[in-house]
């Protein structure tokens, strides 16, 4: 494998390249998140091993801009920062895993192996459909037989979710964490208002259902 590792620690990161080189692996070594962002952006490697406290640019929004400009390449996020949340924003800003220093290396071996036999990502799609109605997430377009559809900024973020989930159950929770971003429970009606002015908007005026509801679990959007 070819490894990307950035990482400012140099007790770290010469300890992880040496591990590599012995394992029979290519390590590059940054420790600048800006210079890793560029050096990744030229560079086919297999993996991406990345701190989250890094100088210039760090971890977290290292591999979102790299996963805005379409670079799919495994990131495995090593880092000190190992809460909960910490976790979940690692995985939700593009990476594929996480692992919490201190840290034997024989795992995190296994794990970037495992990272390596996956298939490629595909990229995150722009447009999205189902039956009739037609989603343009970079252009903020919706349009149903063809007819254009004025959706609020939060609407649109719903039915974005919804569309990429087709024909799965979303649950009230899941819209709650990743349309609001809320990791508890407001106690208010705010998802099912806003299903309600969705349903309007896409589905009353027209013959076939694409929002149901799907009693005491969620929500789905299909044909």
């Amino acid at each position: 494998m070819r490894i990307l590792v950035v990482e400012d620690d140099k007790r770290t990161y010469e300890y992880v390249r040496k591990g590599f080189a012995e394992a029979g692996h290519v390590a590059d070594v940054l420790v600048d998140g800006q210079d890793a962002l560029a050096h990744a952006s030229r560079e086919p490697y297999d993996v991406l091993v990345i701190d989250r406290m890094i100088p210039g640019l760090d971890g977290l929004s290292l591999v979102k801009a790299l996963r805005a400009s379409g670079n799919t390449t495994p990131v495995l996020f090593l880092t000190a920062v190992g809460g909960v949340d910490d976790r979940v924003d690692g995985l939700e800003a593009g990476g594929d895993d996480y692992l919490v220093k201190p840290f034997a290396f024989s795992e995190l071996m296994a794990r970037l192996n495992a990272l390596a036999r996956r298939p490629p990502a595909q990229a995150e799609r722009s447009k999205l459909a189902v039956l009739d109605l037609e989603l343009d997430v970079m252009r903020r377009t919706c349009r149903r037989a063809g007819k254009a559809i004025e959706l609020l900024p939060r609407e649109f973020s719903l039915l974005e979710y919804l569309m990429r989930n087709e024909g799965r159950v979303v649950t009230r929770t899941m819209l709650l964490e990743r349309v609001w971003e809320f990791h508890f429970d407001p106690q208010t009606s705010v998802v099912e208002t806003h299903i309600s002015r969705l349903r309007a908007k896409i589905d009353r005026p027209f013959e076939q259902q694409l929002l149901h509801t799907v009693r005491n679990t969620g929500y789905s959007v299909h044909a």
